[in-house]
């Protein structure tokens, strides 16, 4: 069986050019991330980050500097891109919004991950941002014992240098999280 696939946040609000969220190299990961998503279709799900209807916690203090996101989940801003939008919704999704996970957190990984992983404890992990919700759900899938596979060139970070950064500390989780390519990645969904 092929691993399962975690698309994470490609959404509007990380790809749009006037947003204060824009991921500077978000476009040039669109077609990669496609071709990932196309090859896993049944075991792939978009995740997408949302506003907690009330922040609680340190979560205020964050939307205090970004009040701007505080929107409700339906809002244009939270939805995959258009050039991802038909792909996630043919994608495996457990609960019922066309195969996304929405997750008011960084990190994505919990039960709906790990229920699509399933017995084959194997997760390919690619989008936005490198450097914050990707690392946030491999190092949370890897402590959960799952073998996290990385796609660097399906992921945008903040900056270059952040995002190769981020590559280099989840890649400091070898065995449990290894950075690989696209190509890679699409041969794994081969097998």
């Amino acid at each position: 069986m092929s691993p399962a696939l975690a698309v994470i946040d490609m959404q509007n609000v990380f790809g749009d050019a006037a947003s204060p969220w824009r991921t500077p190299r978000f476009d040039e990961v669109v077609a990669p991330v496609r071709a990932l998503a196309a090859a896993y279709a049944d075991r792939a799900v978009f995740t997408r980050f949302i506003a907690p209807a009330v922040p609680t916690g340190a979560w205020r203090a964050y939307y205090e500097d970004w009040p701007f996101a505080l929107q409700p989940p339906d809002a244009p801003a939270w939805g995959v891109v258009a050039g991802l939008a038909e792909v996630a919704a043919r994608a495996a999704g457990t609960d019922g919004h066309g195969g996304t996970l929405d997750a008011p957190t960084f990190g994505k990984w919990g039960p709906t991950l790990a229920t699509l992983v399933g017995e084959d404890n194997r997760l390919v992990v690619c989008g936005v941002s490198t450097d914050c919700c990707v690392l946030s759900t491999v190092l949370a899938a890897v402590d959960a014992g799952v073998q996290v596979l990385v796609a660097a060139d399906a992921c945008a970070g903040l900056d270059d240098a952040s995002h190769a950064k981020a590559l280099e500390l989840m890649a400091l989780y070898a065995p449990l999280a290894t950075v690989v390519t696209t190509a890679e990645a699409l041969a794994l969904a081969a097998a």
